[in-house]
């Protein structure tokens, strides 16, 4: 663990196609593993990508493939694909009015803990959900973060999976702000069959801005993890995304 207090930087980056977003977050946490086996290890900076894919439903390594419950003809009708991945967890759907964020995490530089990891990553959802309102919270059903004022009832506002390699983490979490929900009718979300999914938006009654909520986030993550936060918007976060990969200092 570091001495001294972290930055993150949040890349806000848009619409970015799945394969796309999952290469470049391989990428970034190849580059942060280099740099702490090198012989002179430098403080370089985290990387948090804010992204809204396309319409995607991703399997997690440790998945059950009979939790996708529409045919490759469905799929194809709504727009979707299907994509095998290396994080822990089930099937999710990731699509427009959802929040993905990948932290691209040292955690030799927080802690080596990763369940730890995990339930402040919902520490961070939990408290931006109640910026806007939303009494949310976690569940036993799961990694993630629910509506459960409702036993019975409880809907998941937020799924969580990650890959760690060298104590450096990859993939994160999917916040449903305002995703059009009847896609998760095509699959049993997280491999969950008796809870169903909700978002911001549905528990308020009300449009939120997709910034706003990613700002929150932002804001959370540096207090939870007592990191300076720095967000840098679309070409800014592209241009410097190329520059800390370009770095050969740390090689």
């Amino acid at each position: 663990m570091s001495s001294t207090q972290q930055q993150i930087i949040f890349c806000r980056l848009g619409r970015v196609d799945y394969n796309r977003a999952w290469e470049l977050q391989k990428q970034l946490q190849q580059h942060l593993v280099t740099n702490k086996r090198s012989d002179t290890p430098r403080d370089i900076p985290h990387v948090a990508l804010l992204v809204e894919h396309p319409p995607v439903f991703t399997l997690g390594k440790s998945g059950d493939a009979s939790n996708l419950l529409a045919s490759q003809a469905e799929l194809e009708a709504a727009g979707a694909t299907f994509v095998r991945i290396d994080r822990g967890g089930d099937i999710t759907y990731h699509g427009p009015g959802q929040i993905v964020g990948y932290p691209i995490l040292d955690l030799d530089r927080f802690y080596t803990d990763i369940h730890r990891y995990l339930r402040d990553l919902e520490e961070v959802i939990i408290r931006t959900c109640a910026d806007f309102g939303i009494e949310a919270d976690r569940f036993d059903k799961g990694t993630g973060v629910w509506v459960t004022k409702e036993d019975g009832n409880e809907r998941k506002l937020c799924a969580m999976g990650i890959r760690c390699s060298r104590w450096v983490t990859m993939h994160g979490f999917a916040l449903n702000v305002s995703p059009q929900l009847d896609h998760f009718n095509m699959i049993v979300p997280c491999g969950i069959a008796d809870r169903g999914v909700g978002s911001m938006e549905m528990e308020l009654l009300q449009k939120l801005d997709r910034n706003e909520v990613e700002n929150r986030i932002a804001f959370h993550m540096g207090v939870v993890f007592n990191a300076d936060v720095t967000i840098l918007e679309a070409d800014d976060a592209q241009a410097w995304l190329r520059m800390y990969l370009s770095d050969k200092s740390i090689h």
